[in-house]
């Protein structure tokens, strides 16, 4: 392998395939370099394993960005600070429960879920425009949730204290549709169906928030495969937002670090992806989330476990991949691709992060834009359908090494597979 590539560093000549350069957000500190792979200068310190202690940490002290934007008040007024130290207290306490279930079935034994309801079965009302929900400026919003910014085709949301990136999945869900069109349901929910050459119909029920509460694919020969089910007696409007890690304990598992995060640079056999990514959830799943609400809770994703693509490289304020760096996802996409044959419902989750160089709302645009870059080429280089992938950035919100200082590290994607945390797996069958 040349210096180059050993330094993260672009070869001169090389074409980003997808992405793009924002010129915000995380950039290398005067006089730094490309962060080489290796020889790196010791970390100031390890950050916690689960995102959830990092997001306790981070609500404790009322976040680094909004003490700076909202002078370390959340929405309602109260010192953010005070009302994270309440949440924490108010958690239920810790549970043992055991060894980690053994399958994915075991996982989702505490679920009990009333009839599932067809995703066309209800009558829709054929709408000629695209709804404005799938324009994410245009977007009603919960109570409690303020607009801070927008930054190109993303809009930065403040809530619950916390920041999020909100993006558009529309761009990757439709290329090279047949047809898309839209129905009207009741409670302002809206039906999205995207029809493709092979009869294929990927069909999504979005809330009035444009929240995905319901997908599914269906085969030319009728039979569905739900992808996103959420029982909406947990997921009812009740005009906020609320991260329903709130009622779960602290996380506590008893297995070693390797088998809950699969760091890729110590990867030797391909098929280790495999190996990992088959492996159930590390605790029973209480009930079904919505994809929306895993994106946005730490506590839930923590019950999947993670690969942090490591090997991958990104220019210092890009989220462009180029040729040479494709090639290190094929690993990680024949996983998937084998997983796909035995069970077509899959669903993965990209994460996107940064350093905690830059500002953070131009952080988490660009960690977001790093995410759909990944599915964008899973889906193009390794054919992934794209309704398989969900994607969201965290900017520097979940550092893997706890430091302020530019840090290769820092700068990864992680993949988790989401599906029994979204998804009966009995649809599987």
């Amino acid at each position: 392998m040349d210096q180059a590539r050993k330094r993260g560093k672009k070869p001169a000549g090389e074409r980003p395939v997808t992405g793009e350069q924002p010129s915000t957000g995380e950039q290398p500190a005067e006089g730094e370099q490309a962060a080489p792979a290796e020889g790196e200068g010791p970390a100031q310190g390890e950050a916690p394993v689960f995102d959830s202690q990092k997001d306790a940490v981070r609500k404790r002290r009322g976040g680094r960005d909004n003490a700076q934007e909202t002078g370390g008040q959340d929405a309602g007024g109260q010192p953010t600070q005070q009302n994270g130290e309440q949440a924490e207290a108010a958690k239920p306490a810790p549970v043992d429960q055991g060894p980690p279930p053994t399958d994915d079935r075991a996982a989702q034994q505490a679920i009990k879920l009333e009839r599932m309801v067809p995703v066309t079965e209800e009558k829709g009302k054929r709408v000629e425009r695209a709804p404005d929900d799938e324009d994410i400026r245009r977007r009603p919003r919960p109570r409690g949730v303020d607009v801070v910014r927008e930054l190109g085709d993303r809009v930065i949301l403040q809530f619950n204290n916390q920041t999020i990136v909100e993006s558009n999945d529309a761009p990757r869900m439709h290329r090279g549709a047949r047809n898309v069109y839209y129905e009207d349901l009741s409670g302002d929910r809206t039906r999205e169906i995207v029809e493709r050459d092979n009869g294929v119909q990927i069909v999504t029920i979005r809330n009035r928030y444009g929240d995905v509460i319901q997908r599914s694919r269906i085969a030319p020969d009728g039979r569905e495969y739900v992808l996103s089910y959420v029982d909406e007696r947990y997921y009812d409007d009740d005009s906020d937002w609320r991260d329903p890690g709130d009622d779960l304990p602290p996380i506590r598992i008893d297995i070693p670090r390797e088998e809950y995060i699969l760091d890729s640079e110590e990867v030797e056999d391909p098929n280790d992806y495999y190996t990992f990514l088959e492996q159930p959830p590390v605790e029973r799943v209480q009930r079904l989330y919505s994809i929306d609400e895993v994106k946005r809770s730490a506590r839930v994703r923590d019950i999947a476990r993670r690969i942090d693509l490591d090997t991958l490289n990104f220019e210092f304020g890009s989220a462009s991949i180029p040729d040479s760096e494709v090639q290190k996802l094929e690993g990680v996409a024949s996983a998937m691709e084998k997983l796909l044959e035995k069970n077509p419902a899959e669903t993965f989750l990209i994460e996107g992060h940064t350093d905690a160089v830059g500002r953070p709302e131009a952080n988490l645009a660009l960690s977001d834009r790093r995410a759909e870059a990944v599915a964008e080429a899973l889906t193009n280089a390794f054919s992934i359908p794209p309704e398989n992938l969900t994607t969201q950035g965290y900017g520097e919100e979940y550092l893997k090494v706890d430091t302020s200082e530019p840090n290769r590290e820092n700068r990864r994607v992680a993949i988790r597979r989401i599906t029994s945390l979204v998804a009966p797996v009995a649809s599987a069958n």
